[in-house]
């Protein structure tokens, strides 16, 4: 798992690329990126599976304000990710990932 952040510097834009990749992804069908940015809505954000094994996606988020995400694998599993700059408590019962931007 890893997050890159690139920041624009004509707009309080920040380029964030989520990356997965290991064992609990090799079989997965589908990955999406959710989270408070998208509405926590599926489908919204597609992670695509590079030849490598790799499932990435690229978002453009509003720089200066924190946002909280998780994924959703093949619509039925959600995982945090340990390279976000942190988690909350998200009420349901676990937790979910946040990026300080």
């Amino acid at each position: 798992m890893s997050i890159e952040k690139k920041y624009l510097k004509t707009k309080p834009v920040c380029k964030v690329k989520f990356s997965l990749t290991g064992d609990p992804y090799v079989d997965a069908i589908s990955i999406h990126v959710v989270g408070d940015f998208n509405e926590w809505k599926p489908g919204v954000h597609s992670m695509k599976k590079a030849r490598t094994g790799e499932w990435s996606v690229q978002v453009d988020l509003p720089a200066g304000s924190p946002c909280q995400f998780r994924y959703l694998i093949d619509e039925s599993v959600w995982d945090n990710d340990p390279g976000a700059d942190g988690s909350v408590d998200n009420g349901l019962g676990s937790e979910n990932s946040v990026l300080e931007l």
